[in-house]
């Protein structure tokens, strides 16, 4: 093995000089319409010239010296990376340590055939946990990727790669029924009122709206604003879906590691050691939910991001797909032959229930008389909107707190246990038992009242945590007893508890 410093690739300079291009671009109109009000036209477009270009070039300059002060090098123990000019940084990883090589790339980068490869231990230490070169060939990051991560077969691999999964354009049924078609929705209309009030024509654009709906009712319009800012969030889900999810394909690789591919302009390679795989979580948002769908998520060590550049899609395994096929893809990353998840779980005490029903009447009832005080106190309107608030969401919050409570649920599926929580985002965790290192048992003075704790599965993987919410103090305790002999038993004292019975899905 070569252990000969390589620097970054030149062409970095043309990605970078590129995007200094646009970003003067984007500055130069402001910039003309500011200068050409109190200056002669050509003289407007002089100085609007030469600040590009001085952005341009100093821009590329710091590149070049980046370029140049930058090194890195693999050795058979360790990667290391100098880098810096008046400020030198000498990083060094161990080669042992290391448990993830992701590579991206925008679309100019992969014009230019280049990548940038972030090189990581998982740990939570900050920026000392990775090393990014920026950017380098893709042949070379291909090299590095295949190069840091390869391990010693396990014996009967075969060293076939096995696709796991691969894009099934009918997916895309299920990006507008996430809670991100809301959210862009609002965003586009907060970015219309941003722009139209930057060039002084906010109050223009609110008299337009007004004369669409000048023969409606305000309630009418409001409604009627929703929807189309819903429909355009609905549109930019759409599009988000197919940048994020275009030729994706899930893959086991010789060696023993798992890979998605996945990025229609942006792409991304996510490589996963198996040997680092805990479980797996079922995410089902309750729009997928309502559909059928849910998406498969990795729990596993060595996914964990540094604070200023998280990446919370790197344990994404699967998008939104129906629930049968994602459970089905759930078996062949564990190499089972059935899903965990789909094991009949144990349901929870009725105080549960009682719980999830107070929280829900508190969150509407507690808002609804604090309006209703206001109202007594200044204005009757008040009154008939906490008496509105209150017959709209009491139903809808009793539903969701029935629904929560449906989702509880704990269980031992072969190698694994299972706990599934949530209503808005029901999730359902499969977590290895030779993963859990210790267990939590919290016990609020409500839930002392009631009956009831909450166990915490403590692993080094994903979450580092995961909860069996409410579950009966004699049924919590002898979850964890079962599911990892030995850990809790100590503490136990034997009490004869009735057979729980078991959730429904």
């Amino acid at each position: 093995m070569s252990e000969e410093w390589r620097r970054l690739d030149p062409r970095t300079l043309l990605a970078g000089a590129a995007v200094l291009c646009g970003v003067a671009g984007g500055a130069a109109l402001p910039a003309f319409a500011g200068l050409a009000g109190g200056r002669p036209l050509w003289q407007a477009v002089a100085w609007v010239l030469a600040g590009a270009a001085l952005i341009v070039l100093v821009g590329t300059a710091a590149d070049w010296v980046r370029l140049r002060r930058t090194r890195y090098r693999v050795g058979p123990e360790r990667v290391d990376l100098h880098t810096g000019l008046l400020l030198l940084k000498r990083r060094s990883l161990a080669r042992e340590r290391i448990r993830s090589v992701d590579l991206t790339a925008n679309p100019l980068q992969r014009v230019l055939g280049l990548v940038k490869v972030r090189i990581g231990t998982g740990e939570h230490t900050g920026g000392e946990s990775t090393l990014e070169l920026d950017l380098v060939t893709r042949a070379e990051g291909d090299r590095l990727r295949q190069e840091l991560l390869a391990r010693t077969e396990a014996p009967g691999d075969t060293g076939d790669d096995s696709a796991l999964a691969t894009l099934d354009p009918r997916w895309i049924r299920y990006a507008p029924v996430s809670f991100l078609a809301p959210a862009l929705g609002g965003a586009a209309a907060g970015a219309v009122m941003q722009v139209s009030d930057w060039f002084g024509a906010q109050g223009k654009v609110i008299d337009w709206i007004g004369d669409r709906f000048q023969d409606v009712s305000v309630t009418w319009m409001i409604l009627d604003l929703v929807l189309i800012a819903t429909a355009a969030g609905a549109v930019g889900a759409l599009g988000l879906w197919v940048e994020m999810w275009w030729n994706y394909r899930l893959e086991r690789e010789p060696g023993g590691t798992l890979r998605v591919r996945r990025g229609l302009f942006t792409a991304r390679s996510v490589t996963l050691e198996e040997r680092r795989l805990r479980g797996i979580e079922l995410v089902e948002p309750l729009g997928a939910r309502l559909f059928g769908a849910a998406r498969v998520d990795a729990v596993a060590t060595g996914l964990a991001q540094d604070d200023d550049d998280k990446h919370g899609d790197l344990k994404n395994l699967l998008p939104a797909v129906p629930r049968e096929l994602a459970e089905r893809v759930a078996a062949q990353v564990l190499s089972e032959p059935e899903p965990p998840t789909g094991a009949p779980l144990a349901a929870h005490p009725r105080a549960a229930r009682t719980r999830r029903l107070r929280w829900a009447l508190w969150s509407v009832l507690g808002p609804a008389a604090f309006l209703a005080v206001l109202g007594l106190l200044l204005t009757t309107v008040l009154l008939y909107v906490a008496a509105g608030w209150a017959l709209v969401l009491t139903p809808v919050a009793v539903l969701f707190a029935r629904d929560a409570y449906r989702g509880l649920g704990h269980g031992v599926s072969g190698a694994y246990l299972v706990t599934r929580s949530g209503t808005v985002r029901r999730r359902t965790v499969a977590l290895q038992r030779s993963g859990v290192i210790g267990w939590t048992v919290k016990r609020s003075y409500f839930q002392r009242r009631a009956g009831i704790l909450t166990v915490t599965a403590t692993t080094a993987a994903g979450d580092g945590a995961y909860d069996i919410l409410d579950a009966g103090e004699s049924q919590g305790l002898a979850f964890a007893a079962e599911a990892v002999p030995g850990l809790l038993t100590p503490f136990l004292e034997p009490v004869h508890t009735p057979e729980a019975r078991l959730t429904e899905r």
